[in-house]
């Protein structure tokens, strides 16, 4: 049984800004701002974005060569090694999952406890999580509208309330060209590739467009339209707001709604808010759970993974799995407070995974080189060797930053290669047992 092939360029792109455009993204916005002087974080911002159009065209040239619900555990295993390619892409599903909804998760609680002191937060999550795993159980088609509305809605929200704010405080930009010194920029666009995270994760669902080239359209259509947002959103937070203010507090979107729009901004803030997780989750539950299910698929994840639902034709088993996952992440999380650590180790994984996408073009240019590409990057070798460098050194200067980083991802890559290591060769052989089984089975039925 396979997927349906069911989703437009619509959906892709909805679903492709969906995962990025999350509460936790304020977080991110201000502290970009914070590495840079006057109003110019949209300078970093919009840099940000633009290199990560670079790693948009690698992941185009790979998708089209290669349209899997693997996604990058394919592009990798055909670029380099089986090994490589399993303890990278299995590592950046537990850090891109854990980071973005670890973060969310604990934004969302601060929110709402400060809205509805009554409900503890965590209720809120689980009821959020639970509708929307009933969503992607459903069936893509549900799931993929629900995204359209919800993130079309928020993209207008944000440019009407960032305007209005700009108008209220008669908005004029101080040193707008002016973002101070090159370490400090460095730094704001590297933990400013965190506002565009999981852009990529759309590739997973190759399957289920209705043509492939859509999801790169989707992509770059995605990065376009938030760059502008979030560039022009976080203008208008740091005109509004004193800067320390926003940097010192892990809501910086309800201090800067209530300070530029009042209470009614503030309730604004927390319905934008409920519905950017809830994009969050859903967007991450649609796309993770297509990479779990092709992981199994192929044996290097239990088998049960890759069970698809006969009527809704679903990955179910993935997608509740990925239920428990982000329940028990987010509860960790609150109890431990540890969101900011989060955002930076996804934007360093996400700095390293863009690095190796443009490593993996080139390798594949001489591997797969009478292959067919729907799409293909022009100009040479030039785009992927300067992905690879940019993203190399965004990495680097995350991790100096905060040792705390570099620790948290030598132990997470450690992990994974153990995995690799024992648990892998241990399912492909439970597999290869199971099919010689079956095959001696009827053997002995017919000599009976």
């Amino acid at each position: 049984m396979q997927l349906k092939r069911l989703l437009t360029l619509r959906t892709v792109v909805a679903t492709s800004a969906g995962l990025t455009l999350a509460s936790s993204c304020f977080l991110a916005a201000v502290q970009v701002a914070g590495y840079v002087l006057g109003d110019s974080a949209w300078i970093a911002i919009l840099i940000g974005g633009s290199l990560c159009l670079l790693s948009a065209a690698c992941f185009s040239e790979l998708n089209g060569l290669l349209p899997s619900a693997a996604g990058i555990r394919l592009y990798f295993s055909r670029a380099f090694n089986e090994q490589i390619s399993l303890v990278i892409s299995i590592f950046y599903m537990l850090i891109v999952v854990i980071g973005v909804i670890g973060a969310e998760s604990y934004i969302l609680s601060r929110i709402l406890s400060e809205s509805f002191p009554a409900i503890p937060p965590y209720g809120w999550i689980i009821l959020l999580l639970l509708a929307v795993t009933g969503m992607n159980v459903r069936g893509v088609k549900i799931a993929g509208t629900f995204q359209d509305i919800i993130t079309y809605g928020l993209v207008v929200s944000l440019v009407v309330m960032a305007l209005i704010a700009l108008y209220r405080v008669d908005f004029q930009l101080t040193a707008p060209l002016n973002p101070g010194g090159t370490e400090g920029l460095i730094n704001a666009i590297a933990i400013g590739i965190f506002l565009y995270v999981g852009f990529e994760w759309v590739t997973p669902l190759a399957e289920e467009v209705t043509k492939v080239p859509l999801v790169s359209r989707g992509m770059f259509l995605a990065l376009g339209v938030l760059s502008v947002v979030y560039a022009v959103f976080t203008v208008a937070m740091t005109a509004s707001v004193p800067k320390e203010m926003l940097t010192n507090s892990a809501i910086p979107q309800m201090i800067f709604a209530r300070t530029a729009l009042g209470d009614a901004g503030a309730v604004w803030m927390v319905v934008f808010s409920l519905a950017a997780t809830i994009t969050t989750f859903n967007a991450g539950l649609m796309n993770v759970s297509r990479f779990m299910y092709a992981g199994a698929r192929e044996h290097v994840l239990p088998a049960v993974l890759s069970r698809i639902s006969p009527r809704f034709f679903t990955p179910w088993v993935a997608i509740l799995a990925l239920l428990g996952i982000a329940l028990a992440v987010s509860a960790i999380v609150l109890l431990t407070h540890r969101y900011m650590l989060l955002v930076e180790m996804a934007a360093a994984v996400e700095s390293i995974v863009y690095a190796l996408a443009g490593l993996a073009v080139i390798s594949l240019r001489r591997r797969m080189a009478d292959c067919e590409r729907p799409f293909r990057i022009k100009g040479g070798l030039l785009v992927p060797l300067l992905t690879f460098i940019v993203f190399a050194v965004l990495a680097v200067a995350v991790m100096l930053e905060n040792r705390l980083v570099f620790a948290g991802l030598l132990a997470g890559a450690l992990v994974c290669w153990a995995y690799v290591k024992t648990m892998v060769p241990y399912l492909k052989e439970k597999h290869r047992s199971r099919r010689s089984a079956n095959r001696r089975r009827p053997a002995r039925l017919k000599g009976q």
